[in-house]
């Protein structure tokens, strides 16, 4: 029997994300200007199956064979008369959801493999027994060949992400380790080179270990193309290695990513949305990460529209090392009601700012007002979609150039809405309120999270030039009493500097500031909660945080002593933090459930919030603003990493309420997008029942017109790393 972790099961929440309406109330010029932007985020979405496993792409192009030519329900005969029974059938449905939902066969939140839930010889005869199969049987068995052994394989290695022993990567070659992840920084670094939009491939040369960092690009040519004085490409000798730095990954992704943005701007609504699709053109064109900075400072500039978009390779929470970017494309459009209340937000930040428990020199020097929307989902592209962002995360422009936060809101309706027979660990006196309020109280903390989390706290940084951002012989460091003594020097940035913990250790910053800023009655009343309702507010999303942080222990590795999810470990260190707090604030033990399993019970108690909790989250914000600010590594590593720690010993056994949560845990729910499509002068928009056949057919309709080349390009893709990843 597979352990439960490690498939998705039959009944997993499946919602479609409507955005009908919204859709409906944009011009033609916008419907337009939507669709060639989805189709650009849709086309670099696929080369997030190149980067999440060796197999993604294969599996990817397996399963769009099958359901080009036969649809779920014809397929669902077939598999009756090859054997399947119809739960079997169902867990393959499902199966193939999760893989287009995650781009990939690695969960987007947690980053754990996942497999059929059905016998593998089961599989193999539904497709030995399909249209696909029948018409192309040499291509459908090679394809199978090639990625089967591993669709199945739950090698402790190909468990989940990671890098060396720790798990499976394609951001870097099977043969990196930590110490080429750390070298490879120093030499980007060197040559003022983001590791944002690469990937680093190691091969040895006469016993020499030689470096190949390739860049995203359309185009292949190494040498300098138009639009180029001189090419950033080449070969370079560093610390005794040989570094190549070459053009090219994901090249027909990339080249049909700037066709779409080029079309798109024929239909931009002004001279910043024109100048930022031509500059993502030029970055995916050439593999420019400068060129994508110079689009989003356009971006930023273009204030309210009514269609937003941001592409490009993004997050990097799957990089093991923290710096590679994932791809992501998002198409939204502006929920004017909802819109209203961050602009408020937005409009107390500079009242609210001065409340954080850091000194104002530890404070940007002004607060750039960023665009604050909340915005229906038309289109996210990629391994997953969050409920709320906060871009660009190039630090630098952050602090002195603006950023914009988004609130997702057609994601944030059905993302969070729970069953009270579904929810776990709670007493059974909270679970009403909890049902009532959870939606309501995440709004707040995402907007908080967001804005004044995301978007607060300077960098201490000396630049190349040696001028310093900050006062170095008058700044205190709280902490310490004394001088500010450690800073970012040159092309540091803070992914570079705190790499492995840097995704975690911010959103658990900006975590902190969501909890610690929504005991303002201000903030309440800006999203409408007034009296007991305000509290109810604040009590639900301080227990939510509280139950977070124990749901987190799902996504934490034993074997390895590793967290797989950035916002998890964040939440569970806010848990150790709040019980650290003691006097009763937290209460968590293990029981025993009403099935005679074994369970656990979160309390939180609501008078001493505003007085144990708040001083607990105030000290300890403090400190991780502090050691972000002044680039202190090695104490902001100490800090988090000590509440990180999962272990049997101390007042609570985290590792057996790790089993007890993995026993109950929920699976993350799935979300089907709709299409586009033109239809002479209009654009028309397709949508999809919430299930796991309507997940599957909104992606087997996404690329009709150009399916085959697609395929055939993700497998040649494919195969040239195929020895790269042994």
């Amino acid at each position: 029997m597979v352990d439960s972790q490690y498939y998705l099961p039959n009944d997993i929440g499946i919602s479609a994300l409507d955005c009908g309406e919204a859709f409906r109330l944009l011009s033609p010029q916008e419907k337009m200007y939507a669709h060639y932007l989805s189709r650009a985020a849709w086309y670099g979405g696929l080369a997030v199956l190149l980067q999440t496993s060796p197999e993604s792409a294969n599996i990817y192009v397996l399963l769009q064979r099958l359901f080009r030519k036969q649809t779920p329900s014809q397929l669902a005969q077939v598999a009756t008369a090859a054997g399947l029974s119809s739960e079997e059938y169902q867990a393959f449905l499902v199966y193939a959801a999760g893989l287009y939902a995650n781009m990939g066969n690695y969960k987007s939140f947690g980053d754990t493999k996942f497999i059929p839930n059905l016998p593998k010889d089961k599989l193999k005869a539904l497709v030995w027994a399909s249209q696909a199969f029948q018409e192309q049987p040499a291509e459908m068995e090679a394809l199978w060949e090639s990625c089967s052994c591993r669709l199945y394989s739950l090698e402790d290695k190909q468990k989940q992400l990671g890098l060396g022993d720790k798990g499976i990567t394609t951001y870097f070659s099977g043969n990196c380790c930590l110490e080429d992840a750390e070298l490879a920084q120093k030499f980007l670094d060197s040559k003022k080179l983001s590791a944002y939009n690469t990937r680093l491939f190691k091969r040895e040369n006469g016993g020499k270990a030689c470096y190949e960092v390739r860049l995203a690009s359309a185009v292949q040519k190494d040498c300098a193309v138009d639009g180029e004085c001189e090419s950033c490409c080449g070969s370079f000798n560093f610390e005794d290695k040989e570094f190549s730095v070459k053009r090219g990954d994901y090249a027909p992704l990339m080249e049909k990513v700037c066709y779409n943005l080029q079309q798109a701007q024929a239909y931009a609504a002004n001279e910043n949305q024109r100048k930022m699709l031509e500059e993502y053109g030029r970055s995916f064109t050439l593999g420019s990460v400068d060129a994508h900075k110079e689009g989003s400072r356009y971006w930023i500039k273009d204030k309210g529209p009514i269609v937003e978009s941001y592409i490009g390779f993004i997050e990097s929470y799957r990089d093991p090392f923290g710096s590679r970017g994932e791809f992501e494309g998002f198409v939204a459009v502006v929920n004017k009601a909802m819109s209203e209340r961050f602009g408020k937000l937005v409009s107390s930040a500079e009242v609210l700012l001065p409340e954080l428990p850091w000194p104002k020199e530890f404070e940007k020097d002004t607060f750039l007002k960023p665009d604050f929307t909340s915005l229906d989902v038309l289109t996210f592209a990629g391994s997953g979609i969050p409920a709320g962002i906060n871009i660009p995360n190039y630090d630098d422009i952050r602090q002195s150039e603006g950023f914009k936060n988004v609130s997702l809101g057609n994601v944030l309706a059905v993302a969070y809405a729970t069953q009270k027979e579904k929810l776990t660990f709670l007493e059974e006196d909270d679970k009403e309120l909890f049902i009532k309020w959870k939606g309501p109280s995440f709004e707040v903390q995402v907007g908080l999270h967001e804005l004044l989390g995301h978007g607060s706290g300077k960098l201490f940084v000396q630049d190349d030039k040696g001028k310093f951002n900050f006062d170095q012989n008058k700044v205190v460091n709280p902490e310490t009493g004394e001088l500010v003594s450690s800073w970012y020097q040159g092309s540091e940035t803070w992914d570079s500097k705190f790499s492995t913990i840097a995704s975690s250790y911010e959103e658990c910053r900006a975590e902190c500031v969501g909890l610690y800023l929504c005991l303002n009655k201000s903030v309440l009343s800006i999203f409408g909660h007034e009296g007991q309702d305000a509290e109810d507010v604040v009590y639900i999303n301080w227990l939510s945080m509280v139950r977070a942080g124990l749901l987190g222990l799902e996504f934490y590795t034993p074997e390895s002593k590793s967290w797989r999810q950035a916002h998890m470990q964040a939440r569970f260190v806010i848990l150790r933090v709040l019980l650290e707090a003691g006097e009763d604030l937290v209460g968590l033990e293990e029981v025993t459930g009403q099935d005679g399993k074994p369970d656990a019970r979160i309390t939180l108690d609501r008078s001493k919030i505003h007085t144990v909790g708040k001083n607990a989250i105030h000290r300890f914000l403090c400190k991780l603003q502090v050691f972000k600010s002044t680039a202190d590594v090695e104490g902001g590593r100490a800090l988090y990493d000590s509440y990180s720690s999962v272990s049997n010993s101390g007042a609570h056994n985290f590792l057996r309420l790790r089993e007890t949560v993995l026993l109950r845990k929920e699976a993350r729910k799935m979300f089907v997008q709709a299409n586009t499509k033109i239809n002479g002068d209009s654009v028309e928009l397709v949508e999809y029942e919430g299930s796991a056949e309507g997940l599957i057919s909104s992606f087997t309709e996404r690329f009709q017109d150009d399916a085959e080349q697609v395929e055939a390009d993700l497998l040649e893709l494919s195969k040239r790393d195929t020895q790269c990843w042994c």
